[in-house]
């Protein structure tokens, strides 16, 4: 069964293109979604039209816009070869443009409603979403288990909106002493960690090996009942 959501490819000024999800009422809060390495594939193309479905007007900016428009990889083999290169040349300032952009972009549809914006991402997304938070005004963010976020903490002491993070308790990218470093690092701040019980990185990802349906099962419902609460006037 197709959700009764309309989506488009736009144009990002200055920053490429991004999906665009909209919901069955046609107008919502904003969620700027950020991709894992992949692309805006399959998934991720899924998971904006699922937001959508819960009320959101949904962005999800085409990362690799510079180098690679639209790329859409799978998660082994070549296309995950080809996945870490891009990330290994997308920058932190390129990054940080780029997230800005997709937040004006978002901010300047027709179809947002009570003028709140949030981010959620997964993975090098889910780190996207912290720099949101820290760079770009968001007014809510959510980071799935974000690689090197505790690289950049930082930027920490500029978040002001709140925050959720979500991690594996099995994640062979982020160890417990970095998920400890977050939780050190936001003490004192309106944020919220989650770790799930036997899950792996990637967790949330129906179309990885690593997908752990309680988890993301769990997560989603912590993620769409904060949403919620923060962006909805």
């Amino acid at each position: 069964m197709n959700l009764p959501v309309n989506t488009q490819w736009i144009d990002i000024p200055g920053a490429g293109a991004g999906y665009l999800a909209l919901p069955p009422a046609g107008r919502g809060p904003g969620l700027v979604l950020f991709q894992e390495i992949f692309g805006v594939n399959d998934h991720i193309r899924a998971v904006a039209e699922q937001y959508a479905a819960d009320g959101f007007v949904v962005l999800a900016p085409d990362t690799f816009w510079r180098e690679a428009p639209k790329v859409d990889l799978g998660y082994e083999g070549e296309d995950r070869q080809r996945a870490l290169a891009l990330m290994g040349r997308y920058g932190a300032g390129a990054a940080i443009d780029d997230i800005r952009a997709g937040v004006q972009a978002l901010r300047a549809r027709p179809e947002l409603a009570g003028g709140r914006v949030g981010t959620i991402g997964y993975c090098m997304g889910g780190r996207l979403a912290y720099l949101a938070a820290a760079e770009a005004g968001v007014d809510a963010a959510v980071a799935y288990y974000g690689g090197g976020i505790h690289l950049q903490l930082e930027r920490a002491a500029r978040i002001a909106c709140p925050i959720q993070f979500h991690y594996a308790e099995r994640d062979d990218h982020i160890p417990p002493a970095a998920v400890q470093a977050v939780r050190d690092a936001m003490a004192g701040k309106p944020a919220e960690v989650h770790v799930y019980p036997g899950s792996m990185h990637g967790f949330n990802c129906w179309a990885r090996a690593s997908y752990h349906a309680p988890s993301a099962a769990l997560a989603h419902g912590r993620a769409l009942s904060f949403l919620a609460q923060h962006l909805w006037a």
